[in-house]
């Protein structure tokens, strides 16, 4: 309570402060550090004033790093004798990053171990709503410099991952600093889940704008409660107005009926859907339609597609399955399964990067020649 009452009185800029006089007030904590996860998912940034004073920590080999993976509390035992506990900053599925507290004793004991996991929570509700008023945390995320493209196509992501009881979903973009045109976004209500997933034409500056205005286009419609076929349609009609057809984007959209599974699913163009169920992958194909503003005035048709609980769903771009090996080789749906089956025990929010770094491993270089995409949607059901 003591921690609700500082984080919702504190400046945007101030919440670490803030949280840092709570845990030295009320739990005698020596050091508190908040780090957020960067861009790429790679490491994870000190929030403090600019230039940072502290080291990035790994993801995938430091003790924060293990607490923000398993999405666990993590207590470490330093050489002073002391205890560092590293809490997941997380809010409803969407993984922030990690709150480092060091404490003068021994391993704290469970109920302080849960009210400091609830503060870190506490924590991360409060640092979403201040990024509307300071760019503190949003410039702790990236440890390089943003292109104008991908700040844009950053800024227009909902998160990068989300959970409910019926569903968790993670997606992530590469090359992440200098993505442009590739996008996902999703929405949910007490009854149903839409997810659209989007394979932007074009490079820079440009594919960023295509993007940006299919997307708000499709936003528009959809908060204006019109069915997703119809959704498609507005798109259409708004992407051909401004390029009369020179410039167009492909998206692949789903209506998800929470209580039964049931989805309606409208296929425009070129991102694909692998479906992960017991111990088999195969491609899910849909009947194609015309990619968003290809032609003026465009009907498009909605589809039947039924999830099971168990089922996991992997949508990727272009940029997933048509990257060559240095010997000309494509990626490929024999690649993606062997991807996605030694993938199936990590969480939906952990499968888009494993996947993407053995995509690096196949392409034969760190950076790209075109935006990958990765969304994974694993479903439970009611």
């Amino acid at each position: 309570m003591a921690a609700e009452r500082a984080l919702r009185t504190a400046a945007p800029h101030e919440l670490l402060d803030a949280t840092r006089g709570v845990l030295i007030e009320q739990y005698a904590a020596e050091a508190v550090e908040l780090f957020m996860a960067d861009y790429s998912l790679t490491v994870l940034q000190p929030v403090s004033v600019l230039p940072h004073t502290l080291e990035a920590l790994p993801v995938h080999s430091s003790p924060a790093g293990r607490a923000f993976g398993a999405q666990e509390p993590f207590v470490e035992s330093t050489r002073e004798g002391r205890t560092r506990v590293h809490l997941p900053v997380t809010v409803r599925g969407d993984r922030l990053g990690v709150l480092s507290v060091t404490l003068p004793d021994s391993e704290p004991a469970g109920d302080r171990l849960a009210e400091l996991t609830d503060i870190a929570q506490v924590l991360a509700h409060e640092v979403v709503v201040a990024e509307r008023d300071t760019d503190l945390y949003l410039q702790a995320r990236r440890k390089d410099r943003l292109t104008l493209a991908a700040e844009m196509q950053w800024q227009l992501l909902p998160g990068r991952s989300t959970a409910r009881p019926e569903y968790e979903l993670g997606a992530q973009l590469e090359p992440a600093y200098t993505i442009f045109g590739d996008n996902f976004d999703w929405s949910a209500t007490a009854d149903r889940l839409l997810l659209y997933v989007t394979n932007g034409m074009g490079e820079g500056i440009e594919a960023s704008l295509l993007t940006n205005l299919a997307v708000n286009a499709l936003r528009n419609a959809r908060r204006a409660g019109i069915p997703l076929a119809d959704q498609a349609a507005l798109a259409d009609q708004a992407v051909y107005a401004h390029y009369q057809g020179h410039c167009y984007l492909s998206t692949l959209m789903f209506d998800f009926d929470l209580a039964t599974g049931r989805a309606q699913v409208v296929d425009a163009g070129s991102p694909q859907l692998l479906r992960l169920r017991g111990g088999a992958v195969e491609r899910i194909t849909f009947e194609a339609q015309l990619p968003l503003g290809m032609f003026e005035e465009t009907d498009y048709v909605a589809q039947d597609f039924q999830v099971e609980p168990g089922d996991r769903l992997v949508f990727v771009s272009d940029g997933v399955y048509a990257v060559a090996s240095p010997q000309g080789e494509a990626y490929g749906d024999a690649a993606l399964a062997r991807a996605i089956l030694s993938t199936r025990l990590l969480p939906a929010a952990e499968v888009p990067r494993a996947i993407l770094r053995e995509l690096t491993g196949h392409r034969g270089q760190p950076v790209p020649d075109d935006d990958a995409l990765v969304v994974c949607l694993d479903w439970h059901g009611r």
